[in-house]
């Protein structure tokens, strides 16, 4: 692939990728050359894009290299979903397949984020009284509370990594679904050391449809739907609110289920809490962002996005119960009340204050404070001395 494939794909998804990072991070935390698709020219669309073969990117320059890396990224995606659509008959299954296969492999990844955001808010409590010792001192706040998530084992960083993860592989996961389900003759993304991984039998040179468009070599239509190009149900394709998805919106209400179960129960003392208001108000925000860029991403994203969630729904659900899901418009469900996650996150035990040393903002046995104790006792055993001696 050339650099104009990937400028191709940068401009459509940059919109979405920025307000997918801010989104993720702020939740979670409080081009000659070419990537997977068809080289050709800069004003390329997808229809004379797809009449190109899609090849593996030759690096050339220093964009070409950022393709460049992108390509085994995709590859390796294309290879899972062209095998598992080979075994299923059904694309659609396929992807779901293929999206389990990944989630699977990123478990601890996801699971070391749940419990890290979790031990976070367990230990609120805790913070809101560090703010309130050292109120009107930043940087005290800081490094207390850096030393209570140190001693109790909590990575505040923990919680962006998935997010960056989902992002970094945004671009290759469009890619499949734009370029390689539409594309004439992706065999050559196939081809790993030399060795074909699989044969699929593409036309040499493009085939038209009976309605006029390039015939893709695999079957990217499942439940009449074609995988491979946006769903819209209201109004056009093409760019951001043009049209309406059905997909996005069943993204948005799936990842509404995930927001709300990642917040901890409503407490009323935390509620002038700029951090806790900030993770409430995204967590209703962020899910509705897809019904934005559905008019112009490719069907079978959403249909990753929608297990993807699901699954993340399943973890959290083990790991930490419904979280904050209920009450929902003031209903909490009787299987609600109660429940006990089968995987409870537990916190690691406090530490002795006695072993922090003297320069700790949290005090110790030490500290200042213990120093100040031991002047004390000193003091009064001066005293019982001199009354013994007089007596």
């Amino acid at each position: 692939m050339t650099l104009p494939r990937l400028r191709s794909i940068l401009i459509r998804l940059l919109p979405l990728l920025a307000i997918v990072a801010v989104a993720l991070i702020v939740s979670a935390c409080a081009a000659p050359g070419g990537s997977p698709g068809a080289s050709g020219s800069p004003g390329a669309t997808p229809t004379n894009q797809a009449a190109i073969p899609l090849e593996p990117v030759r690096p050339t320059e220093p964009f070409s290299l950022l393709a460049w890396l992108f390509t085994p990224i995709f590859q390796a995606f294309f290879i899972l979903l062209v095998v598992l659509d080979k075994l299923t008959g059904n694309i659609a299954i396929a992807i779901i397949l293929m999206t389990i296969i990944i989630r699977i492999v990123l478990i601890p990844v996801f699971r070391k984020q749940t419990v890290s955001t979790r031990r976070t808010q367990m230990l609120a409590p805790e913070v809101k009284e560090i703010q309130r010792r050292f109120k009107g001192d930043r940087l005290k706040q800081q490094e207390a509370q850096r030393q209570l998530y140190a001693e109790r084992g909590i990575n505040p960083a923990a919680g962006c990594l998935p997010a960056i993860l989902q992002i970094f592989l945004l671009i290759p996961m469009y890619s499949v679904f734009s370029s390689g389900l539409q594309n004439f003759n992706p065999q050559a993304m196939l081809d790993v050391f030399g060795f074909r991984i699989i044969e699929l039998g593409c036309a040499a040179t493009p085939v038209l449809d009976a309605a006029g468009h390039i015939k893709p070599c695999l079957d990217s239509v499942a439940f009449g739907v074609n995988w491979g190009q946006p769903e819209v149900i209201i109004g056009t394709t093409g760019s951001m609110l043009s049209g309406l998805s059905l997909l996005a919106v069943i993204s948005s209400l799936f990842q509404l289920v995930q927001s709300r179960m990642t917040l901890p129960a409503h407490d009323p003392a935390m509620a002038d809490d700029p951090q806790y208001k900030i993770q409430r108000q995204m967590a209703y925000i962020f899910p509705f962002i897809s019904l934005i860029y559905g008019s112009f991403l490719p069907a079978g994203l959403f249909l990753y996005w929608i297990t993807s969630t699901i699954f993340s729904i399943v973890q959290q659900y083990l790991i930490i119960g419904w979280g904050g899901m209920f009450p929902l418009f003031g209903w909490t469900p009787g299987f609600a009340t109660g429940h006990a996650p089968r995987f409870p996150v537990t916190m690691p035990p406090p530490v002795d204050p006695k072993t922090r040393p003297a320069s700790s903002p949290l005090g110790g046995g030490t500290g200042r404070a213990a120093q100040a104790d031991k002047t004390i006792r000193h003091k009064e055993r001066g005293r019982q001395g001199r009354r013994g001696r007089r007596r």
